[in-house]
């Protein structure tokens, strides 16, 4: 694996413990929430938020963390030293990379604009926003970004 650094990255991040950091020229295409059950799981929290890389935009130093495949056709990596949820690739969403918004050190500027699993919201979660919500899976529109 290359631990080149980019040179002016608009996009940085890193795990808890900062044994992996990562860096991208490139804003994420699209942020998105993620009321699923798994999800929540894998991130601890009651709704996630991810943001969208060509997979080719984004460098991981030194590796994008440990492999985890639960589900067929989604891996999922983590930090191996702290646990840091990483990535999400999804056989449905090709050349995408989802990452963790709260790994970021621009969180702040990425502000999702859909709701995924709508229906799978936990009944006190209520956020107030004006983004499309799909009772289910987005990946079509996903996809179309």
């Amino acid at each position: 694996m290359s631990i080149a650094k980019l040179e002016n990255p608009v996009v940085t991040g890193r795990c808890y413990c900062g044994a992996i950091d990562l860096q991208s020229r490139i804003p994420p295409r699209t942020v998105t929430y993620c009321h699923c059950s798994d999800c929540r799981r894998v991130t601890g929290a009651p709704v996630a938020a991810f943001a969208a890389f060509d997979e080719a935009d984004v460098l991981f130093r030194p590796d994008s963390g440990k492999r985890v495949e639960i589900n067929p056709g989604v891996i999922r990596t983590f930090c191996a030293n702290c646990g840091t949820p990483l990535t999400g690739r999804y056989d449905y969403l090709p050349g995408a990379v989802y990452i963790p918004v709260g790994v970021l050190d621009q969180a702040s500027e990425y502000a999702p604009n859909l709701h995924s699993h709508e229906s799978n919201r936990l009944s006190w979660m209520n956020i107030v926003d004006d983004c499309k919500r799909c009772p289910g899976s987005a990946r079509d529109k996903l996809n179309a970004v």
